[in-house]
């Protein structure tokens, strides 16, 4: 995973926010680190949904907490779903290209329903590829 340590005490924020993902999901686990340098460059940090900070501040039964991805943005606010790629890719320039075709009509539900289909099956698919979540 990353090199940044995340503590059961609340870390300082982000300057830009913590991307928060299913670390029980072997898939997100493969490949968080593969956008990992590239987001923390633009301020990004990483935390499993599954730390005891995220719990307490989201507030929400775990099935719910880890439906899907999240972004806790500085003040409180906070991203879920396929608005979080979008979020992140509107603000790298190479992927600012993506970002307009899921945010065009009829695009963005093909994007949000490629998210929600991925997401809803995101186990299996870790299951067949043998990629192993958090024990």
């Amino acid at each position: 995973m990353g090199s940044q340590a995340v503590s059961i005490n609340e870390p300082d924020p982000a300057p830009a926010g913590w991307i928060l993902y299913d670390d029980s999901c072997g898939v997100c686990r493969t490949l968080i680190p593969f956008g990992e340098k590239t987001l923390r460059k633009r301020g990004f940090a990483f935390a499993p949904l599954q730390s005891a900070w995220v719990a307490g501040r989201l507030n929400l039964p775990t099935e719910d907490l880890t439906r899907d991805l999240r972004l806790l943005l500085p003040g409180g606010r906070g991203v879920q779903g396929a608005d979080v790629y979008r979020y992140a890719m509107k603000r790298i320039w190479w992927a600012y290209p993506l970002y307009l075709f899921s945010v065009a009509p009829l695009l963005r539900n093909v994007f949000n329903l490629a998210y929600r289909t991925f997401a809803d099956h995101r186990y299996q698919v870790s299951r067949i590829c043998r990629l192993p979540g958090a024990a």
